[in-house]
């Protein structure tokens, strides 16, 4: 061309974004800066989309500051400023700027929507879709499809069996995207039989569907349906991504089944995938839970970059496996590569503490969680009241336990066993009628626990403590 205007340069840009090519984009975009055109409203269109696209966020904030600066506002330039700060993880923004859109359309309504789906914002995200109804709009797939993956989130299934009710009314078009949808919501929200029942009578599946129903499997407890149904997806040749290797990863781990696990890791090692944090991670969870501790530690040495949740599932397993050292030595080798360990972590580390019966690296590890939000954290109290019970500070649990501020089964448990097993039987049984007036239930392992500890408490508990529960008893 021998003159090239902002049309043109907006047109090829355009065109670069739309099929891709977005180191192509950005380069021609670099090029049309430094000619030094002025925009026009399409073009900040095209660069807010850029910048979404490769979460650019200064590049996208400059451009935002250009169009207030520029006076430039209409509701397909709004839309798109919503939608790269929602791309980049900004809701606040992302909810200041779609707040002051006079009449958003639905295409805005369900960039929020989405945003905050995947987000971990599940109910404001039902309560936009809500809003959009009242307001007088008609939802569309897309939007369908981001309420039902934050039904699963938040198990919201009622809310989700509506949407189904409306789908199969044919109030909106069942695709491969909304049936996938279906299939994981019906799997988050523990209805794996549902989850199968609109699996198979999809007419069309894609990879994302498979691997929802092969993960809904494996989180339900069902891991031998989920290898059954991995190996015929490879049989029609079907693409497995990453998520589907996971979750296979995951069900294998369950059933201990290395066979399968090592095969599925040969075909990780095969399509280079090996570098990937979340596969390296669960191939260490797998292989800690079939006992393979050096297999584990050679993918741990391997991966590339590693992260808390890598370091914590060999961390975990290495407890959990009796090497109790290692799983200190890891934790220490962690630290030293500048990675925050994360509640689980701290609780497997207490908990290798509380085996070895080591109080000075319980300790260590308790005055670096005192310094973290951790503290709070229910799981990580449990476990530093089973560390100081196993070590014989007794004091220290009490202490920790009445300054919990949430109790659940599992912190009742172990404070009721460290009174057992440290002789304190009549606070183990008092505790016992605390927990059961809490409304909570004392269960099997509780009960052997104290009987075996204090079988011979005066006696014998049932004849001569009135705070003698039965699992099944109710206090009135």
């Amino acid at each position: 061309m021998p003159e090239k205007n902002v049309v043109s340069w907006t047109a090829m840009l355009n065109g670069y974004l739309r099929y891709g090519f977005d180191d192509e984009a950005m380069d021609f975009f670099e090029e049309f800066v430094q000619r030094g055109l002025l925009w026009n409203s399409k073009t900040y269109v095209c660069v807010l989309s850029m910048a979404g696209r490769c979460c650019d966020f200064e590049l996208g904030k400059q451009v935002h500051a250009g169009v207030i600066k520029g006076g430039f506002s209409n509701l397909i330039l709004d839309s798109s400023i919503v939608s790269f700060y929602a791309q980049c993880g900004d809701l606040e923004s992302a909810f200041r700027v779609f707040d002051v859109i006079k009449r958003p359309d639905v295409v805005c309504w369900t960039t929020m929507i989405t945003a905050c789906s995947q987000h971990g914002r599940g109910k404001e995200a039902l309560l936009m879709f809500l809003q959009l109804f009242s307001d007088g709009f008609d939802a569309n797939e897309f939007t369908v499809c981001s309420i039902l993956n934050a039904c699963g989130e938040e198990r919201e299934l009622n809310f989700g069996k509506q949407l189904h009710a409306a789908v199969i009314k044919n109030r909106f078009r069942m695709d491969v995207f909304i049936g996938t949808s279906l299939v994981d919501m019906y799997a988050k929200c523990s209805e794996i039989d549902d989850a199968r029942t609109v699996f198979d009578g999809m007419g069309k599946r894609n990879t994302v569907t498979w691997t929802s129903i092969i993960a809904g499997y494996a989180r339900n407890g069902h891991a031998e349906e989920a290898i059954r149904l991995f190996r015929i997806m490879k049989r029609r040749k079907i693409f497995a991504n990453n998520l589907t290797m996971v979750s296979i990863l995951r069900a294998c781990g369950l059933l201990r089944t290395l066979p399968t696990g090592k095969e599925v890791h040969a075909q990780i090692i095969k399509n280079s995938l090996q570098d990937n944090i979340y596969l390296g991670s669960t191939l260490v969870w797998l292989y800690c839970k079939c006992s393979e501790n050096s297999a584990a530690h050679k993918v741990l040495q391997d991966m590339p970059i590693r992260d808390v949740v890598s370091w914590t599932a060999m961390i975990s397993g290495c407890a959990h496996l009796g090497h109790e050292y290692e799983a200190l030595e890891y934790l220490k080798e962690m630290l030293g590569e500048g990675i925050a360990p994360n509640p689980f972590t701290y609780s497997s580390a207490l908990k290798a503490c509380a085996n070895l019966e080591d109080i000075e690296r319980g300790k260590l590890i308790h005055s670096s969680i005192s310094k973290t939000p951790a503290l709070s954290n229910v799981f990580v109290g449990s476990a530093l009241i089973n560390m100081y019970a196993k070590c014989g500070h007794l004091p220290e649990a009490i202490q920790i336990f009445d300054n919990m501020p949430e109790k659940n089964l599992v912190s009742w448990k172990a404070m009721i066993v460290a009174y057992a097993k440290n002789g304190s039987c009549g606070e183990a049984l008092k505790l016992m009628y605390r927990m059961q007036v809490e409304g909570i239930e004392v269960d099997d392992y509780i009960l052997a626990t104290v009987l075996t500890a204090c079988g011979e408490y005066k006696g014998t508990i049932k004849s001569k403590s009135k705070y003698f529960l039965h699992p099944n008893s109710s206090i009135t």
